[in-house]
């Protein structure tokens, strides 16, 4: 029964000990990278059928880690965004092009929605129109 019990006591102390995880600078860090929009929405106005349907959403890692697009989707496939795929450092700026389909009449209204790392990890971008017939 002794020899039970010590067994015992030294499972418990060696899973105990087993248990516990180094502490690092990464997980004691509250550092987070932090993305800032120069603007929004982009409103094209009424444009004409196959008319330029690109803008540009500019922005900014304000935070104090690198900032990582990690998925960058619109709300449907009429609307192409290209994204950085590299890390953008703290400080630095980068741009996010979004294409919108102007052969398809009538008003739009879009999103693009943008996660990242930051601690504003998903932000969402909209993008709104007016396609109208070309005058033949």
């Amino acid at each position: 029964m002794k020899k039970v019990f010590i067994l015992l006591v030294a499972m418990g102390l060696c899973s105990s000990l087993l248990a516990q995880q180094p502490v690092t600078a990464a997980a004691d860090s509250t550092a987070k990278a932090k993305i800032t929009f120069e603007t929004l929405s982009h409103d094209f106005g009424t444009i004409d059928k196959g008319g330029d349907g690109n803008c540009v959403f500019n922005f900014k890692n304000e935070g104090a880690v690198a900032l990582v697009l990690s998925q960058v989707r619109a709300s449907c496939g009429c609307t192409t965004p290209m994204w950085p795929k590299e890390p953008i450092m703290p400080g630095q700026s980068g741009e996010i092009k979004v294409h919108y389909d102007t052969n398809r009449i009538g008003a739009f209204s879009k999103t693009i929605t943008v996660n990242s790392n930051a601690e504003n990890s998903t932000v969402v971008l909209r993008i709104s129109g007016v396609v109208k017939q070309n005058a033949e």
